[in-house]
C-alpha cells in the first residue's frame, strides 16, 4: 500500500522549506543549492507555471528587511548561546568572532529564504492556485 502523498498536496511550510513556487508549489525558485560550490541563482520565472518572481522593479529590496530580521535573530541566539556555554568574558572579542562567523555561515541561507518568505507569506495577492483537474 502506497502511503506517500502526491506532490500537489505540498503544504505551504514544506513549499517554503524546499523553495518552491508560491503559486504552483512545483517549480523551483532557485537553481543550485544554498550551500554548494556553484553559486545559487534565482530563476526569473517559475519553470512549471511561468510565474514571474520579481513582481516589479526593486521588488526584492523588501527581502533585505526580512534578511535583516533573520540575521538579528541568528546573531542574538549565537551570542547568548556563547555566553551560556563559556560564561562571562571580560572582552568582546569572542562575541565578535562568533557574530562574524554566524553572519558568514548563514548569509547564503538568509539570501535564499528571505526571498522565499517574501514571496510566500508577505506578498499580497499571491497565493497557491492548484491546477484544475479534468
Amino acid at each position: 500500500m502506497n502511503t506517500t502523498k502526491p506532490m500537489d498536496t505540498m503544504t505551504s511550510f514544506k513549499a517554503v522549506a524546499h523553495a518552491k513556487c508560491p503559486r504552483c508549489r512545483k517549480g523551483n525558485i532557485f537553481t543550485g543549492k544554498a550551500y554548494g560550490l556553484k553559486v545559487q541563482k534565482m530563476n526569473e520565472t517559475c519553470p512549471h507555471c511561468g510565474l514571474r518572481f520579481e513582481r516589479e522593479p526593486g521588488y526584492f529590496y523588501v527581502a533585505m528587511f526580512v534578511s535583516y530580521a533573520m540575521a538579528v535573530a541568528e546573531l542574538v541566539t549565537a551570542c547568548v548561546g556563547t555566553y551560556f556555554l563559556t560564561g562571562y568574558m571580560d572582552g568582546p572579542w569572542l562575541y565578535l568572532i562568533v557574530a562574524f562567523a554566524t553572519a558568514l555561515v548563514f548569509a547564503p541561507f538568509n539570501y535564499r529564504y528571505s526571498r522565499v518568505i517574501l514571496l510566500h507569506w508577505l506578498t499580497p495577492g499571491l497565493q497557491y492556485q492548484p491546477e484544475n483537474k479534468k
